[in-house]
């Protein structure tokens, strides 16, 4: 058992009385990606944000190696260290260049010297194609230009599992496969992961597990192939043939 990196365990999240997470429940295992799919407003991006501690959750329990993090006590940002996190609109600080985005968490969490976090962020940022631009400022960048920094500025601190929430869906149609592309070999190479997507071909083509989610519950989970080919639930396949005939 000591590949299990993640276990959510009976998660629910409410904000005031809207229940938005239902007894959520899967685990996630090194080198396993992991594909979220659901309709827009299902609770997608909110079970990832409480994953990331971002949101508290309500009840239920999140453990990272067996521990806790929903615990009190629990330091975040190491935790956060260790669980990066892409978000949709990349999230990153304007006032910086893409280096030194790449290189203050690095400085200012994991307390590494300048230079070592300049040569790690060089590292990630030539493996996402973007070290030609390190001088440059986010407002000077494409979208997909921008999530890939955003990447290899979540690499950069070597995380043990990413959690991407909906890289692609900020992106004009001849982006997202620039962002996809990484994604891909980021799966290739090993490295955990956790997405909640759209992209149907993706979820389909790289992931090692699908989790369906609708109106807050698990409504179907599985191994891509068979998910696909054979869905078990009404509302799987309603959800999959409005998806995957477009």
């Amino acid at each position: 058992m000591s590949d299990m990196i993640l276990e959510v365990r009976h998660l629910s999240k409410s904000f005031g009385s809207h229940e938005v997470l239902k007894d959520i429940g899967f685990t996630v295992r090194s080198g396993d990606v992991t594909s979220i799919i659901g309709a827009s407003g299902s609770g997608k991006s909110t079970l990832l944000r409480c994953i990331n501690l971002l949101e508290t959750p309500t009840s239920g329990e999140i453990l990272f190696h067996g521990q806790d993090v929903t615990a009190q006590g629990v330091n975040a940002a190491a935790y956060r260290s260790k669980v990066g996190m892409v978000f949709q609109s990349f999230n990153l600080f304007k006032n910086m260049t893409v280096l030194k985005n790449c290189m203050v968490g690095q400085i200012k969490v994991l307390k590494k010297s300048k230079e070592e976090a300049r040569e790690n962020a060089m590292k990630y940022l030539e493996q996402v194609g973007m070290a030609p631009y390190i001088n440059a400022k986010p407002r000077q960048l494409s979208g997909g230009m921008q999530q890939r920094v955003a990447i290899a500025r979540a690499l950069a601190m070597e995380p043990e599992i990413l959690l991407f929430d909906e890289p692609t869906s900020a992106l004009d149609p001849e982006m997202v496969g620039e962002v996809l592309a990484v994604m891909r070999d980021l799966a290739r190479e090993g490295m955990t992961m956790l997405v909640v997507t759209h992209e149907m071909a993706f979820a389909r083509d790289v992931s090692s597990h699908v989790v369906f989610i609708a109106d807050g519950v698990i409504c179907e989970e599985g191994e891509p192939k068979a998910f696909f080919a054979n869905p078990q639930q009404q509302r799987t396949r309603e959800f999959l043939s409005r998806f995957m005939a477009n």
